[in-house]
């Protein structure tokens, strides 16, 4: 039988083996790519342009994204019953207590950012504030703290180097194919044959499917995680029900996000573009969240 442990434990195994899958991949595509250049000279400047771009965004993160939303930060003062729930649950969860910001947005919703738990902020709407009960606000403000709790920051760093690490060698390599040789990488024409030629063929259809096939990889660990914070959340609160109830709330709400992009949408406690839901199981493939119907049903069935 299923329990919020057991559900867990199954989601922090299924993440490690998509960033698993992630790794393999460029393995494969390195293998490909050094082939037909005879050179790792590709494979070895893209991995390090991606982590040099990547640890740039982890240490600087929560600025870009304060900065991209508008948030302002507040003090105990300005919202005392928000800083005590934070802080109630942030001591139960074992974690330093976050900095809290507010969003000025009609729309109810709230994320996590931050490169570690001594440097996290949790930012939520106006809207979040005045829609949900404390019950379904702690549940929302559980959930962010699981995101910190679980190291999802630092999971999301991961994914956000390999998926630039595959952007980069495909985006190198297609360039290459079109201005010549690049950087003195040469195809071998010395036996082979067909294989060559399969080999050739097959580098090319990779390099433009595998910037997609990342993402899609990358956006699967996002719902992953997003499960894993529901879980971790109610186990947290030991109420469920209260997460639910916000889930369904938020869900229902009109109002669009207008703080919200595609760069930080992923971020976010639940979608923040309203009316954009995917239906078929291709565009569900592209989605940041699970189907929020999917995430109630979890909560429910613990």
């Amino acid at each position: 039988m299923a329990t919020l442990y057991t559900h867990a434990d199954s989601n922090v195994r299924k993440t490690w083996l998509l960033l698993g899958f992630f790794f393999i991949f460029i393995i494969f595509l390195g293998w490909i790519f050094s082939f037909y250049f005879q050179t790792n000279l590709i494979l070895i400047f893209a991995v390090l342009v991606s982590i040099g771009m990547s640890f740039f965004s982890y240490w600087y993160s929560d600025k870009i994204v304060l900065s991209m939303t508008h948030a302002r930060q507040i003090q105990k003062n300005d919202n005392p019953e928000l800083f005590r729930l934070v802080e109630n649950l942030s001591i139960t969860a074992g974690l330093p207590i976050p900095r809290i910001y507010i969003i000025q947005e009609p729309a109810p919703n709230a994320f996590a950012t931050g490169r570690d738990a001594e440097h996290a902020v949790v930012a939520v709407t106006t809207g979040l504030l005045e829609r949900l009960e404390r019950v379904e606000l702690e549940g929302v403000i559980a959930h962010e703290l699981s995101h910190i709790g679980n190291r999802d920051m630092l999971v999301s760093t991961v994914t956000v180097v390999l998926v630039g690490t595959v952007v980069l060698i495909s985006d190198i390599f297609l360039r290459s194919l079109f201005w010549g040789s690049l950087m003195g990488g040469r195809r071998s024409r010395s036996g082979g044959g067909q294989a060559s030629g399969f080999i050739i063929v097959l580098a090319i259809i990779a390099a433009i499917l595998a910037p997609i096939a990342a993402t899609m990889l990358r956006l699967a660990v996002s719902r992953k995680r997003e499960f894993l914070a529901d879980a971790s959340g109610a186990l947290l609160t030991r109420h469920p029900e209260g997460l639910a109830r916000a889930l369904e709330k938020i869900a229902a709400d009109p109002n669009e996000l207008r703080a919200a992009n595609n760069a930080t949408a992923h971020l976010y406690f639940e979608n923040p573009f309203k009316g954009k839901h995917a239906k078929s199981w291709f565009t569900k493939l592209f989605m940041t969240h699970p189907p929020v119907e999917k995430r109630i049903k979890a909560l429910r069935s613990l």
